[in-house]
């Protein structure tokens, strides 16, 4: 229970003594400061005792001393050596130190500012390599021992990578062929040349677009998904507790993620590269008024199966590097929350920038082999 915080003052052989009673927090104390400062202001009492004081904070101890600071003679402050030490801390505030402007000139923080950046990306590329390394021996240990491999969370995590995204994946795709078909089929008619709409059609979507647009489906779905597990797994210590239980996470959390992918991103390209074909047949009939059997007839005659085979052989590269950037950066996640969202940003982001790029060397390399 708190006691208010209150004073008395008394007269004594040496002199008018002021004595503290009751709590002086912030909370009990009340007009009690505005008085003992008028008081000691008026009377000018020799010592201000505190030794009677029950409890006492910071807002008591500085209200006591700023009323101990009033013109004159300052009275004497008694109290027991814990209260002392609080009238000592707010006695002696330190001054805020001013903040110090950027030393160097605009060229010098600008070169330390590019040194620190190649400095993390050193040290990033070398976490990368450390991580591909224990990947391929985790790899390894299961390929010579395939009983060792985790077949439940693989179909868990096939289902959800695969499954899950088939929808998705499906309408995205649809519209994609459709909105291809419609500009070719604006484009085109002003040339007399709507009829190659089917071949534009065809050749972008099997060979880009259901790719690209399934590997980026799955870089928002999954590789922030395994950041995410991982992070958090990560965080609540469990996968310190697994090396401590004698189980390598690497085989156990992150083999089952690059296999999951592996063998769902190939389906999820065919998938998306019928719907696809879908969509921009709708549009070619309607807009056109092509057959569908025209479409495929042409489909099958001009563009052929290279196309597709060409678009689902990017399909392997696109999952590892998915699963390996989720799992990476999720494996690189901190003790704190802030640290968790920002590897689970970085894994969307970093995914879709390699997908993008390694579709770029893909599209120079098959343009130099004539495919």
């Amino acid at each position: 229970m708190d006691h208010p915080a209150d004073f008395l003052l008394l007269e004594a052989e040496g002199g008018l003594r002021a004595e503290l009673t009751g709590d002086w927090t912030s909370r009990s104390l009340g007009t009690a400061a505005d008085r003992l400062r008028a008081e000691l202001a008026a009377r000018r009492p020799k010592v201000v005792d505190l030794t009677r004081v029950g409890r006492c904070d910071t807002s008591g101890a500085f209200a006591v001393v700023r009323a101990a600071r009033g013109d004159g003679a300052r009275p004497r402050l008694q109290a027991r050596p814990e209260t002392q030490r609080l009238l000592d801390l707010v006695s002696r505030p330190r001054p805020a130190e001013p903040a110090r402007p950027p030393r160097g000139s605009l060229w010098t923080r600008f070169l330390v500012r590019l040194g620190r950046g190649l400095t993390d990306l050193a040290r990033d590329g070398y976490e990368t390599l450390a991580f591909n390394g224990r990947i391929l021996a985790a790899l390894g240990r299961v390929c010579a021992n395939p009983k060792r491999f985790r077949w439940a969370p693989f179909v868990s995590l096939a289902e959800r990578a695969g499954l899950d995204a088939l929808p998705i994946v499906a309408v995205t795709s649809f519209f994609i062929g459709a909105v291809v078909g419609l500009l070719g089929a604006h484009m085109l008619t002003q040339f007399g040349a709507q009829v190659f709409t089917v071949e534009l059609i065809g050749i972008a979507v099997l060979r880009e677009f259901a790719i690209i647009i399934t590997a980026v489906l799955l870089a928002g779905r999954s590789a922030s998904s395994f950041a995410a597990e991982l992070g958090s797994m990560k965080m609540n210590q469990e996968i310190d507790a697994m090396r401590v239980m004698g189980v390598d996470p690497f085989e156990a959390l992150v083999v089952p993620r690059f296999m999951a992918l592996l063998f769902t991103i190939p389906l999820l390209t065919f998938v998306a590269a019928l719907a696809g074909l879908l969509g921009g047949l709708v549009v070619v009939w309607a807009v056109l008024g092509l057959s569908p059997d025209f479409f495929f007839q042409r489909i099958l005659d001009n563009v052929g199966a290279t196309h597709f085979w060409i678009g689902l052989s990017k399909s392997p590269v696109m999952a590892i590097v998915i699963a390996g950037i989720g799992c990476r950066q999720g494996m690189e996640v901190g003790g704190d929350v802030e640290s968790l969202g920002r590897r689970v940003t970085s894994a969307v982001v970093h995914a879709i920038f390699s997908i993008i790029m390694i579709d770029a060397v893909f599209a120079l390399v098959y343009m130099e082999a004539n495919l």
